[in-house]
């Protein structure tokens, strides 16, 4: 599973990050601080996208290949779980 794209999604969070917290160091405004952090929650948004998209593509397509009925369930489990949560957040 390729997961290069994920990380860079997750790396440049983790800047955005560290300059939202500068940005509260330095009292900057406040409405510059919330975009900011929205823009750091675009960003792990599109990272979880990228995180499914590729556990369909491959861990549940993997599953449904292998006809093991358990393994099938435990995915469609998991999935659901996630979708779950996501329906609470969203």
């Amino acid at each position: 599973m390729d997961r290069s794209k994920s990380l860079q999604l997750l790396k440049n969070a983790k800047g955005q990050v560290e300059a939202v917290i500068k940005m509260l160091e330095n009292d900057r405004y406040c409405i510059d601080i919330s975009k900011q952090i929205l823009a750091s929650i675009s960003l792990l948004k599109k990272a979880n996208v990228e995180i499914l998209n590729s556990h369909l593509e491959h861990c549940i397509k993997q599953a449904a290949l292998s006809k093991d009925p358990e393994e099938i369930n435990i995915k469609i489990k998991e999935l659901e779980e996630v979708l779950e949560y996501l329906s609470k957040i969203v």
